[in-house]
């Protein structure tokens, strides 16, 4: 499913595209993961053109000389990441009355639980109460181990949107969240990686079927992206590539077969993903 530009960027892109009410963020650069035919490449992406570059984001931002039409190409999830981190309770709005940890309450993800931009959220056999989760997700750049958080900016790529999806049901009753947090699709990024973006300056939006079930201010993250690089590499060598969700904000629901659900950030795009039953339900 290829992402059109109604689908894609809100913000720098979107603006130098000439979408009306838009604002251009100086200094901020989008990349962008994408297939056409059998080949895979980084790009970096202005407006509804993608020029390729000679390596990845995380090694050289050089163009090639070539462009190509963003209609031309399928968005990927912007990076392969090595590992997948998120973080748990990092919002006032969804503590519902518990104590706030006094440290980043940190989990894994499996990587095969990204999913591409456009492509479907499957709702695993079984499952009764699978939910959406919008998420402020940082993108490692660099080997990071035993940083403060003082340096800890100089160690982060960027940002983009996720989906940390979770079945409820299973989240409360397995001993671990490996299926409750961690099945296939449960986990889609993208569209873009943002690089020079103020995210204080940001809000996250999630809709479903266009109505805005979750809205915040990046800024009200208890802990920030600073906080939580350092915390980690205290205890887990971060790698360039590496992805951090960052928490959800408010409240969350189920979602059901035939749902459109959105994640937005401001000056990093729209994720939008279908959602779908699995076909062994």
């Amino acid at each position: 499913m290829a992402i059109t530009r109604r689908h894609l960027l809100a913000g720098a892109a979107l603006a130098s595209a000439g979408i009306p009410g838009l604002r251009a963020e100086s200094g901020v650069k989008h990349y962008v993961r994408y297939r056409q035919g059998r080949d895979r490449a980084f790009g970096e992406l202005e407006g509804d053109t993608v020029y390729p570059l000679e390596g990845s984001p995380l090694q050289t931002r050089t163009r090639t000389g070539a462009k190509l039409a963003l209609s031309d190409v399928n968005l990927l999830f912007p990076i392969p990441a090595p590992k997948v981190f998120a973080v748990g309770l990092n919002y006032k709005s969804h503590l519902a009355g518990s104590e706030a940890p006094k440290n980043p309450e940190i989990f894994f993800k499996p990587t095969t639980s990204l999913q591409h931009p456009g492509a479907p959220i499957i709702i695993p056999p079984g499952s009764k109460n699978t939910h959406f989760e919008a998420e402020f997700v940082i993108v490692v750049g660099k080997r990071a181990k035993g940083v403060s958080e003082s340096d800890a900016a100089d160690y982060i790529l960027g940002y983009t949107c996720g989906n940390d999806v979770s079945e409820r049901d299973w989240q409360g009753g397995d001993l671990q969240w490996w299926r409750g947090k961690g099945c296939d699709t449960f986990g889609p990024i993208g569209p873009s990686i943002a690089v020079g973006l103020d995210y204080m300056d940001s809000e996250i939006t999630l809709r479903l079927n266009g109505e805005v079930k979750q809205q915040q201010k990046i800024s009200d993250l208890l802990f920030k992206p600073e906080k939580i690089v350092s915390f980690i590499s205290t205890y887990v060598t971060l790698q360039p590539g590496d992805v951090i969700f960052t928490g959800t904000p408010g409240s969350t629901s189920a979602m059901k077969h035939g749902d459109i659900c959105e994640v937005e950030v401001s000056g990093i795009g729209i994720l939008k993903n279908p959602v779908r039953r699995s076909r062994n339900a």
